[in-house]
């Protein structure tokens, strides 16, 4: 069976071209049954004949219901559908940063981190510490901590920033 609705449009009542068609739903004839026939079936039920596909040997599945009762339905599912993708699909973005940014890169790489946080994605911000800047631990605790408050709005940090390394790292979740 092949999926029928073209750029979203609905294929109903006498647009539908195929002559055998076989009704599934609340309105339920048993066997397969002229276009004719239940045309007059939706007519007396005063809904629409709307079709949901055709099968390989060319007879068409179709319902009888509401056009816009149906239309509402295929909304819901598809909303449901977008919900569960976007749960399932939590990423964790990196943002790196030097312990002597300068203000610009800071706030274009604060941008980033917003609309990812926006998007539903978790943050990983870190400061890289090479060589002597080591002994600056603090300045890149600043700038992390400065990044957190800045993104109040959208994230939440999942903890203080710690050192893992030659990196201090802090998580930020997006806010619900």
């Amino acid at each position: 069976m092949k999926k029928i609705t073209k750029n979203n449009t609905l294929i109903i009542n006498e647009k539908i071209t195929q002559k055998l068609i076989r009704i599934i739903g609340d309105i339920n004839p048993t066997d397969e049954i002229t276009k004719e026939e239940a045309l007059s079936l939706s007519k007396k039920y005063d809904y629409d004949l709307i079709l949901v596909s055709v099968t390989k040997n060319n007879v068409a599945i179709c319902k009888i219901l509401d056009k816009s009762k149906y239309l509402y339905e295929q909304k819901k599912k598809q909303k449901e559908q977008e919900k569960k993708n976007r749960q399932n699909k939590i990423e964790v973005k990196e943002i790196r940063f030097g312990p002597n940014t300068d203000e610009h890169d800071f706030n274009f790489k604060k941008n980033h981190a917003e609309s990812f946080l926006k998007k539903g994605d978790k943050v990983k911000a870190f400061v890289f510490f090479k060589g002597r800047e080591m002994m600056f631990k603090e300045k890149g605790q600043i700038l992390l901590l400065k990044l957190a408050e800045q993104l109040e709005n959208v994230g939440i940090p999942e903890n203080m920033p710690k050192m893992e390394g030659n990196k201090m790292i802090m998580f930020l979740k997006p806010k619900k």
